[in-house]
């Protein structure tokens, strides 16, 4: 479980995030949405360590991450797992070396045993076959998988995900989902994953936080955001006509 208490971040005079309080569940997808410019990927960064926040307090499993020295953020930092945007494959490494890598650079597996594990997470996001081939030779869907199985080589407790839908068709998008909530629940890990995309709200949010303004707005799950009342939440979520008329049917019933 990871804690945020009162999370400031301020670049000069302008205050980016401003009294971030939330909880990120364990065994659960925790997303958070919101417009760009809210503060969504300051908040991201500010967990990870990318960046440093102005003042409040992160706590891993009860650990002030923002307080810890440099070794021991190092050392925190091997709990965790990370699928970024563009995937951030190595072009010139093959799938499996891509995978690998976190367990060349800080394990102490031989190399039979990196092997192994490297191929046991690629058959996990059902990518066998693909070990031998490069990143340019594949799918942008299937540069995702090999980017989820590296993030989670190393059995990390807690997984971030930036915008991992992004680039990618509705089919694929709804399949790297459900790739995500299955491990979520697989491995008992604390995911967390900013995204803009709606459907992977209604589909797999077990915990939303919505950011307006640097603010929290508003904090519930795919459930409970249907019947939310929050005009910022609304706007971003039910701007698309399939969406809007899922919200209208909701309040026809509640009246």
């Amino acid at each position: 479980m990871i804690e945020v208490k009162h999370l400031y971040k301020s670049f000069g005079d302008k205050e980016v995030l401003k009294d971030i309080n939330t909880v990120f569940e364990d065994g659960k997808t925790n997303l958070i949405i919101g417009q760009s410019g809210a503060g969504k990927t300051v908040l991201m960064r500010s967990l990870t360590g990318l960046i440093d926040p102005t003042k409040g307090e992160v706590l891993y499993d009860g650990r002030n991450f923002v307080n810890m020295n440099k070794k021991e953020k190092i050392l925190m930092r091997r709990e965790m797992g990370m699928i970024f945007q563009g995937s951030a494959l190595f072009d010139s490494l093959t799938v499996l070396e891509n995978v690998r890598f976190p367990l060349d650079m800080f394990s102490d597996m031989s190399a039979l045993e990196r092997d192994k594990r490297a191929q046991e997470c690629l058959d996990r996001v059902n990518l066998n076959g693909a070990e031998e081939k490069f990143p340019g030779e594949i799918s942008g869907g299937m540069q995702k998988r090999v980017a989820i199985a590296r993030a989670i080589v190393m059995t990390p407790k807690y997984l971030f995900c930036d915008e991992p839908n992004s680039g990618l068709d509705p089919k694929t998008s709804l399949v790297i989902d459900e790739l995500l909530s299955s491990i979520t629940r697989e491995f008992n890990m604390t995911t967390i994953i900013n995204t803009h995309d709606m459907n992977s709200v209604m589909g797999i949010g077990d915990n939303i936080v919505f950011i307006a303004d640097g603010k929290k707005e508003w904090q519930g799950n795919k459930d409970t955001v249907i019947s939310s009342r929050n005009k910022k939440l609304n706007d971003l979520v039910f701007a698309s006509d399939l969406f809007k008329k899922v919200k209208d049917v909701e309040l026809a019933q509640e009246d």
